[in-house]
């Protein structure tokens, strides 16, 4: 399902603030989802036996930047393209990877809350109940789509 007008227009206004900073909101996003749930850190092998600050790893850094990027741009093309536009092997990719590490149904809404927390704390007073909406369908969208890859990966295959 597509974004309407008005959502797309929130959306990307909200994306021009994140695009001015995205190193700083995608390492917040991802020191709050450890806030929330401690144990996401396990999920990454290069945090998993680490007693480092995760902020400081540039491992962390570099992983964070690519799925915020991902996760935003996602969002913003929604209407223009109807559906999530990721290439089908990167798609399949995320899917794999993601059943492997043992994502879980809670694990995406985390994930959604704490973007949602990062993208109002970056947009201030802009942020409204609208704003929220859009971000929360695009975000949707994108994680149906990568259980979807979950799913099919996970199904035994046919003889």
């Amino acid at each position: 399902m597509a974004l309407t007008e008005k959502q797309e227009a929130l959306v990307k206004e909200s994306w021009e603030i994140l695009k001015q900073n995205v190193p700083e909101y995608s390492i917040r996003l991802f020191l709050r989802m450890m806030e929330v749930a401690p144990q996401a850190k396990n999920m990454f092998s290069f945090l998993r036996d680490s007693d480092e600050i995760p902020q400081n790893n540039p491992k962390l850094q570099a992983h964070a930047m690519k799925v915020f990027k991902l996760t935003c741009e996602s969002v913003v093309q929604l209407r223009e393209c109807g559906a999530i536009a990721i290439a089908g092997s990167a798609m399949k990719h995320l899917g794999s990877v993601h059943l492997r590490i043992g994502v879980t149904g809670r694990d995406f809404d985390v994930v959604r809350d704490v973007l949602l927390r990062t993208i109002e704390e970056a947009v201030g007073e802009k942020w409204s109940e609208e704003m929220e909406g859009a971000w929360g369908e695009g975000y949707d969208e994108l994680t149906a789509a990568i259980q979807a890859e979950m799913k099919d990966e996970a199904a035994p295959t046919a003889k």
